[in-house]
């Protein structure tokens, strides 16, 4: 029996031509939103010197935080959900609510958790620091606390168009906050630099790692002139993307946004890694027929695992029509346990490492994001680009090649514009509340419903 012949690009090549019969090769290459190209053939030379850009560490003894979304008004509630999370496989928690607007009502929310064992983090958007005020109360001053404070005023305005005071004293009050409870809380996170309010709103795989890098520039900055050291301020970053069911790209933005974080801190003389939380995509989803969201969210979890984020929140398969019940909770953590204890996604450090396409496409969304971060920092900032509009320019521009792209047909969505159920079966949910309307002081990274926006167009 003989040996295999070593293919070459060459033999591909002739034989892709008589495939296309002789139309240009190029036709086999495709671009994403920020221009990037995406070839059909990746060898040694595109990959380049591999990659390794693996988590930080695990989540004490597991390869990843399996993190859960509280989203309740009622305390009571609030805390039966976080106690059922807790009790069933999640590591820690993100609230949201009323219930982050008092001490009170916190502290019952957060009845029987232990806060040195499972990190709390907040979700109050320009409410930041009221919140996180709240939360230090609730854990009584106990050192150890894992308090993950997760203010991050700049997404809240620009989804929110606008602020009640000048978004720089929002950032000054955040730092604040931030500085008053290092002392008391050495092992508290500060700040949430995220790019999924780009995401969300229809933007690009760039513009979501520019945002997110140059908030974490904006957070260091604050933290450094409130009074916190710069080795602690970072410390007390976590960075925040998006993932969704185009899994590979997914993957390869986590591990690209690793790469600017090290761009970033290293001029300043910081060794620090990353530590990215990756959160699945709400415009991925459907509303009128949930179902295959389990699909899409099971796709999400595996690019967040596989790209190396250290936490990955997977939020309810019926998020798209409303809150999630506690069967749409349950799978949303059985899927990340899935993944994590019977998949063994965890068990290789950056398995994506030497895959030739997968490095590619890191470094090139890398240098993507790198130029939209210095692009954002060309006009003064993130804070500056949103007051003059420029910044969402260019997201209304990907938003309105990404609906026409799934609108014409170009990318379609099984389920929504192709196989179509015609009489999908219903899943209960918790109406959701109606979210203020914008301010108007600047153009908003308004959310694009866009999987949900096709199932209404398509009936």
């Amino acid at each position: 029996m003989g040996a295999f012949r070593t293919p070459t690009r060459e033999a591909w090549e002739a034989a892709a031509r008589k495939a296309l019969k002789d139309r240009p090769l190029e036709e086999l290459t495709r671009r994403d939103p920020d221009g990037l190209a995406i070839a059909l053939l990746y060898t040694a030379d595109d990959g380049g010197e591999a990659l390794c850009a693996p988590r930080a560490a695990d989540a004490d003894g597991r390869a990843w935080d399996l993190r859960m979304v509280v989203e309740a008004d009622s305390p009571a509630e609030a805390n039966a959900e976080a106690l059922a999370d807790l009790q069933n496989g999640a590591a820690s928690l993100l609230l949201s609510g009323a219930v982050l607007a008092d001490p009170d009502p916190l502290i019952a929310a957060l009845q029987g958790v232990a806060l040195e064992l499972a990190p709390v983090g907040l979700g109050a958007g320009l409410d930041g620091p009221d919140a996180a005020n709240a939360l230090a109360v609730a854990a009584k001053g106990a050192p150890r606390a894992r308090l993950m404070f997760h203010m991050d005023p700049l997404s809240a305005f620009a989804v929110g168009g606008g602020a009640p005071r000048p978004i720089a004293e929002h950032l000054t009050l955040a730092a604040n906050t931030a500085a008053r409870h290092a002392g008391a809380y050495p092992e508290a996170d500060f700040f949430l630099a995220s790019g999924q309010v780009v995401h969300e709103a229809g933007g690009s795989n760039a513009q979501e790692l520019g945002f997110a890098a140059a908030s974490a520039l904006a957070y260091l900055k604050a933290g450094v002139e409130a009074g916190l050291p710069l080795e602690r301020a970072a410390r007390g970053l976590w960075l925040g993307l998006t993932v969704d069911a185009v899994y590979f790209d997914a993957l390869a933005k986590v591990r690209a946004l690793r790469r600017i974080w090290a761009g970033l801190t290293a001029p300043l003389g910081l060794t620090l890694p990353a530590r990215i939380e990756a959160r699945s995509s709400r415009r991925m989803l459907a509303a009128r027929d949930p179902w295959p969201n389990l699909l899409r969210l099971t796709a999400a979890g595996f690019a967040g695992a596989v790209g190396g984020a250290e936490a990955i929140v997977l939020e309810g398969f019926t998020r798209a029509a409303g809150r999630p019940d506690a069967f749409a909770r349950r799978q949303a953590r059985n899927t990340q346990l899935v993944l994590m204890e019977e998949a063994h996604l965890g068990r290789v450090d950056d398995p994506a490492a030497g895959s030739w396409f997968l490095d590619a496409r890191s470094r090139d969304l890398a240098a993507a994001g790198w130029a939209e971060f210095r692009r954002i920092e060309a006009e003064g900032g993130l804070a500056a680009s949103l007051l003059a509009g420029a910044f969402q320019a260019r997201v209304a521009e990907a938003r309105a090649a990404l609906e026409t792209a799934h609108a014409g047909g170009g990318q379609p969505l099984v389920g929504v514009t192709r196989f179509i159920d015609p009489e999908p079966r219903p899943a209960p949910v918790v109406p959701l509340p109606t979210l203020p309307a914008p301010l108007g002081q600047i153009a908003p990274l308004s959310p694009l419903p866009l999987v949900a926006g096709l199932e209404e167009a398509a009936r």
